[in-house]
Parts: structure tokens; sequence; C-alpha cells
């Protein structure tokens, strides 16, 4: 029986263990909190759950040298410690992160010892790669080129679950998501190349109306440029990543990070002070009696304006003290949002992916729309865990079978690798629906 050392037993990891031992493999699981992973190993003959520190080299070793396969789902930092021990021991490795500068240097030695290092395969990135080639080499087999591609991303409530202000619920890592906030970008538009800093990400954003769920909000994600490269894009005039938010959100994320609470500079002097007092702090007062009025004057609001009641509603003009010992006001805001946006058991999230091409051929032109509603089941996996861990374990079943057999530091966007992981999600019920429109 094949095993498989699973790393990491975080909000996206429950569907990749279920769909290991449902293919007959043997599970370790490992995590820094024993009972997450014992939880999700639920007492199956063929599971293990071991406690385990990254920082713990030797068994972190002993671990890897004893599987057929690693799958990590940790933070991305820990991959590339994870990725030399996997070389060294000459075990392929899966991750759904993207690929950092000191993986990609990785790929001589990967290649050298036999060893695929696979990254990416997870949603966003990862079924967006994959689902965006499947078009691409198919309008190239048939003799066109792409010269628009828009592709955009994002994972929400759905909407009978949309029951905040924020329209937003947490499906993944609450810190990661207001950490995504401070990223620049970079896309380009009609030959036009926009770069956005990180302050300003929030203001540069768009309604995009999506068939059966209406207009969504748009802002960029990262740097778009390298998609013309990696995607083969030469022809292209218009490349755009943007990740799906519900409207209203750009507005008080913009707020947020204006007033500094995206800030991650370590503190220690956090705990036990009330929100107001962060607040008046933030806009230099030092009454916090009169912090809301002067809050309204300085960013030109009024009470009812819905920044002003988006950020009331979390709490941030409340007199309640920070509890938790925590260092950065990033950390602080990631806390307060998940106490007031997580989801209830009844509740479901949604996952909602759409390419936007745009096709030339030497006697047509085209639009074709790639779009995928996935939804979460209440009391069970979320649409954001199935989406995550599905493609990476089905892939790294299809290393272990011997079907996908690259060596180096890979993402999936080659026909061997992205055909028959889309095929098995198809089996599974996570499938974007193609449109195709003469224009």
């Amino acid at each position: 029986m094949d095993k498989v050392l699973v790393l990491g037993a975080g909000l996206v990891t429950g569907p990749i263990v279920k769909y290991l031992l449902n293919n007959n493999k043997k599970i370790t699981l490992a995590d820094i909190d024993l009972s997450k992973a014992e939880k999700l190993i639920n007492n199956n003959s063929n599971g293990i759950a071991v406690k385990l520190n990254v920082d713990d080299t030797e068994l972190l070793e002993n671990l890897i040298e004893d599987s057929d396969i690693v799958v990590s789902l940790l933070p991305y930092t820990f991959h590339v410690k994870i990725a030399k021990i996997c070389i060294a021991k000459k075990k392929n490795m899966v991750t759904a992160s993207y690929v950092s500068k000191e993986m990609k240097e990785l790929n001589k030695d990967a290649v050298a010892n036999g060893v695929i290092i696979l990254n990416e395969v997870g949603l966003d990135p990862g079924i967006d790669h994959m689902s965006a080639m499947k078009i691409i080499d198919d309008v190239r087999s048939k003799g066109g080129k792409i010269v628009s591609f828009e592709s955009c991303c994002g994972g929400l409530p759905a909407p009978d679950s949309n029951n905040n202000p924020l329209g937003y619920k947490f499906s993944w890592s609450p810190r990661g998501v207001v950490m995504a906030g401070r990223n620049s970008a970079k896309y380009l538009k009609d030959n036009d190349t926009k770069e956005i800093p990180g302050e300003e990400l929030f203001k540069n954003n768009w309604l995009k109306s999506v068939e059966t769920l209406g207009d969504l909000e748009v802002y960029p994600n990262r740097d778009s440029l390298i998609y013309k490269e990696l995607y083969g894009l030469n022809a292209a005039h218009t490349v755009f990543r943007g990740t799906f938010r519900n409207p209203g959100w750009c507005k008080t994320f913009y707020l947020l990070s204006s007033l500094g609470y995206l800030n991650d500079n370590s503190r220690t002097d956090l705990l036990g002070k009330r929100h107001i007092d962060i607040l008046s702090e933030l806009i230099k007062v030092d009454d916090s009696s009169n912090a809301v009025k002067v809050f309204l004057d300085k960013y030109n609001l009024a009470e009812d304006s819905s920044e002003y009641k988006n950020l009331e509603w979390l709490g941030l003009f409340s007199e309640e003290k920070i509890e938790l010992t925590k260092t950065t006001l990033l950390d602080v805001l990631a806390d307060l949002m998940l106490k007031k946006m997580s989801y209830q058991s009844t509740e479901r999230d949604m996952v909602v992916l759409q390419h936007d091409f745009i096709a030339e051929y030497p006697d047509k032109k085209e639009k074709i729309t790639s779009l995928l509603i996935d939804f979460g089941i209440p009391s069970g996996d979320s649409s954001m865990a199935r989406t995550v861990s599905l493609p990476t374990a089905i892939s790294a079943k299809l290393i272990l079978e011997g079907k996908i057999n690259k060596t180096g530091v890979h993402i999936p966007i080659s026909k061997d690798i992205y055909l028959p992981v889309l095929e098995e999600l198809e089996n599974l019920d996570i499938k974007l629906k193609e449109t195709v429109e003469k224009i």
C-alpha cells in the first residue's frame, strides 16, 4: 500500500485525507496540533496522526524517509525546507502554494535525483492554471491565438449564507486573507501596463457580471504579467488576474488599509487596549470620546455610510479589550474578523472561478467563457477545502501511479498533468462550464 505523508491539518486538509484513504493509500497526517490530525484521521486503520513541529528536523526527515510521497499543506514558508529533504531522500512532493524563487532554484537538484516537486495544484493557483491552459491549448490546436485573457477567482459565502455587512466569511486562513490585501499588483490592459502599489490595491476595483450570481467586485491579484510568458500568450494585449468579492468589500478594506490596520510591525503594547484606543491612536486623537467624530471628518464619511457601518459592526469603535496576545495590528484585525465572520455549521461557502478569453482565428473571432461555481456542504467539507485539496490529492495519486512522471520543479500547465487531474475533478463534480460566442 502506498504511503502518503500529509503535512498540515488545517481548514482545507479534510478532503485530501478522505480521498487518499478511499483510494487505498496509507496516510500519515502530521501537524503541530495533534488533536486536529487525530480528528481528521478519525480512527481509520490506514491513517496515523503525528504531532510535528517543522523545526524538529530529525522527526521531519524520518517521516519523509518512511513515505512514498509528501503532500504539504503547510504555509509556503516551510516548503523549501521540506523540498530539500524530499530531494535528498528521493521522495516526490506536491503542494498547493505558489512557487517561490528559492523553490525554482531546486529544479536542477530535483531533476538530478529523479524527483518531481509539483506546486500550485490547489484552486488559485491550481484549477485556474489547468482550466485556462486546456482552453489555450485547444485554441492553438485549431490555428487560433488568444488576444485577451482575464481570470478572476474568489471564495465567498453562498448567497443563502451571505448574511453579514462585508459579504465575506473565512474558509481559509484569516491572516492570509488580510495579508493579501497588502499585495501590489500588475496587469496588461489593451497593451498598457498597469502597476498598482499595495496601498492603492483596493482603489482599483470594478464590477463584473457572473452568470446566476449578478455583479461581483473584482480587484487585481498580484503580478498578472508573468502569465503572458508562462501561458504562452504572446499575442495577448490584455492579461489580467483578479480576485472576486461581494460589492463593498474594496471600499471597506481600502479604509482599513489607509488607517493602518494591515500593518504587521511587531508591538508589545496591544494586550488589554480597547479597540477605540487603537483607532484613536491611528487617527492621532488623544481623547477617545471624540474619536468617532474625528474619524468621520478625516475620511469625509457620514454615519450612514457603508464604510462606517462596517467598521462599527466589526467592533473597531468598541470599548472591548484585546484579550489575545497579539503583536501586530494585522493580527488584531484578523482575529476580530474571524469572530464575526466565521461559517456556522448550517452555512455553506462558494467558490467562483471565471476565465474570459478572446480568441482570433484566420476567419473568425470568439469570446470563450469558462465558469466554475462550486458550493460547500453544510456540516461537511467547504468548497474551498474541496477545490484546494482535491487537485493536490489527485496529483499525488497520479504520481504514485506513474501517470505523471516528470522530474524537477513544476506547476500544472502541461497536458500530461492538467488533463488527468481535470478529468478526475469532473468525476468529483468539480467542473467548469464553457460557453463560446462569436464576436
